[in-house]
């Protein structure tokens, strides 16, 4: 089971080990059901881990508009095991999406400092 909290902001985050070349790294996540690809990273931690550029994609914002963004493969450590991932490259937060969350039950306290839990389903 993995385990996050509520901030103060009303948003669900849990902390996210992402595996680069050299070495992994814990990031903060804010978990986004409207997104629904795996994971976005911003460019800094992108670059810091050095994940290898696979492509790009379009992608449709929330406010309808279309952009193209940059797409990175990266391993994460997800329920004790390495995963690999396609990564978004953004300028905003790391955002865990609902590819990423697909086969896991989800479960929010949405009060401040409110549990986060994410369980495999069998």
């Amino acid at each position: 089971m993995m385990v996050g909290k509520i901030t103060a902001e009303q948003e669900a985050v849990i902390e996210l080990e992402v595996i680069g070349v050299n070495r992994p790294e814990n990031i903060a996540a804010i978990i986004d059901t409207g997104f629904d690809g795996e994971l976005s990273l911003p460019s800094n931690f992108i670059k810091r881990l050095k994940l290898q550029r696979i492509g790009e994609m379009p992608v449709i914002l929330g406010d309808g508009s279309t952009v193209d963004l940059d797409v990175y493969l990266a391993k994460v450590l997800w329920h004790g095991a390495t995963r690999e991932v396609d990564v978004l490259r953004t300028d905003g937060d790391a955002l865990v999406g609902m590819a990423l969350l697909k086969d896991n039950r989800l479960t929010l306290d949405v009060v401040t400092d409110g549990a986060v839990t994410i369980e495999a389903l069998p």
